[in-house]
């Protein structure tokens, strides 16, 4: 790779205990993974692309609609540790991640992600967007974030922060007032150098508590840059997220 390069690297497995081998499941007669592949590459093409696979299975897949792949351990223990690994053999200096399951990102997410990581000062980078519902803004599934002024992470957790002590936000849905607070994605930018870093740091408390690899980073004592955007994604944790996605996708 030449000089300061910014690549896409996808951690991609079968595995998943929520929705088993979802990547490959159909969507409109199209493995998921596909759809995410190809809207990456229509809306990036100045950046490099890579899929850090964990199966034979999924590769061939992917490389058969010509798409760029590195095999990884099945064993690795996260998506972060599969990206570092393949970021070892590409040699890219900053790398942006995308999840897999995730086929309706914006050229927006990405466009800012790398230029959040091109800061001076910023080893790791990642998005928010505001809470419109109550019932989001309390699903466990749904992680919160709190920023600073300055647009770095305090905290990200399961459980819904901040709390409104006094019950100054309103709750109807309907209102026009502002959201109830920031909803994390699950996209990231890092520096190579603090890929290396992170691997090597001991897993935290807090994360081991709230199952939320970031706050390794934070309680490590490494800033994370973060940038709010307005649009949404549509992911797949479970099998009943198909069906408003497939209402969203192109047929």
């Amino acid at each position: 790779m030449g000089m300061e390069t910014t690549g896409i690297i996808v951690p991609a497995r079968l595995g998943s205990q929520r929705f088993p081998r979802k990547l490959l499941h159909p969507v409109l007669g199209t493995p998921l993974i596909l759809w995410t592949a190809e809207r990456i590459r229509k809306i990036a093409p100045e950046c490099p692309l890579f899929f850090a696979v964990a199966e034979l299975e999924l590769q061939a897949v992917l490389e058969s609609a010509g798409f760029d792949t590195v095999l990884t351990d099945p064993q690795l223990p996260s998506g972060t540790d599969r990206i570092r690994v393949a970021n070892q053999q590409l040699g890219f200096d900053r790398v942006i991640n995308v999840q897999a399951d995730e086929p309706l990102i914006h050229p927006t997410h990405i466009a800012t992600l790398k230029g959040l990581i091109e800061q001076p000062n910023t080893p790791m980078a990642t998005l928010v967007q505001r809470f419109q519902t109550q019932e989001d803004f309390r699903d466990p599934h749904k992680v919160k974030a709190v920023i600073s002024k300055k647009g770095q992470a305090l905290y990200f957790s399961r459980h819904p922060i901040p709390f409104d002590r006094d019950k100054s936000i309103p709750r109807d849905r309907s209102s026009q007032e502002p959201p109830f607070g920031f909803w994390h994605l699950g996209l990231y930018a890092y520096t190579a150098s603090f890929l290396e870093t992170f691997a090597n740091l001991v897993p935290s408390p807090l994360e081991k508590l709230e199952k939320l690899e970031q706050l390794r980073a934070l309680e490590h004592g490494y800033p994370i840059r973060v940038a709010e955007t307005s649009y949404r994604t549509q992911g797949v944790d479970v099998p009943e997220d198909l069906e408003p996605l497939e209402k969203i996708l192109p047929s």
